[in-house]
């Protein structure tokens, strides 16, 4: 059965997601987590991706990402899976598919979407009870964006991002504020629905009107054997 192509706007966010096969971890020690962020520096900078949020959890991955170009995500997610699977199966003497198949993303549109999507994101570990606070979670993107602190991953501010305050700190507290209140169920069941859709999150007709088929190439994530 031919793959369907994915939906492309220039200068759009898409959020992305990854999963372990069959749900197994992709991700059982620090040094798998550390090398996981090389292999996704070099690819981004490689093809042209600019992360604004992330989060590895034990079987998944959610990106909140722009790539410049069409084939920008899809060759640097292809990038990212040749390194990162070789590495764990070698790590830990095993064979086989490491990734459930092709990744999942979906546009983001709309301003409200955008910060909604990065909370989500960034709220993950909360949600699934590993953390009392997204801050406490080593493997995320949150305390760089509501703290300013080092992440093993280049992480560029989106306009939207940058829009919230006029300073840093100002930035950050106005970040910070966000997870008083967002996201609502609603918007979580919204995000959820559109990712499995691979549709628009927040859909408007000028974003419908602007968007293009991408082919992806075959992608080695799920499917590299060493």
């Amino acid at each position: 059965m031919a793959r369907l192509p994915r939906l492309f706007i220039e200068g759009q966010p898409h959020h992305v997601i990854q999963r372990g096969n069959n749900r197994t971890p992709m991700f059982t020690c620090d040094e798998d987590c550390l090398y996981f962020e090389l292999c996704l520096g070099k690819a981004v900078s490689e093809f042209g991706v600019a992360i604004h949020a992330i989060v590895l959890m034990t079987n998944h991955v959610h990106l909140l990402a722009t790539p410049e170009t069409p084939q920008s995500l899809p060759k640097a997610m292809q990038s990212l899976g040749r390194r990162y699977v070789q590495h764990f199966n070698r790590a830990h003497h095993r064979t086989g598919t490491l990734w459930e198949g092709r990744y999942r993303s979906t546009l983001i549109d709309t301003v409200r979407y955008f910060l909604t999507c990065m909370c989500y994101i960034e709220q993950n570990p909360e949600r699934a009870g590993m953390v009392n606070r997204p801050e406490d979670y080593r493997w995320s993107s949150h305390r760089a964006n509501a703290l300013g602190a080092d992440f093993g991953v280049v992480l560029t501010p989106h306009q939207v991002y940058l829009d919230l305050g006029r300073t840093d700190e100002a930035r950050r507290s106005a970040y910070r504020q966000l997870f008083r209140r967002l996201p609502s169920q609603e918007d979580i069941d919204a995000i959820r629905h559109a990712t499995n859709m691979a549709w628009v999150l927040g859909r408007t007709e000028s974003a419908a009107a602007g968007v293009r088929l991408v082919s992806d190439p075959d992608s080695a994530g799920g499917q590299t054997r060493v």
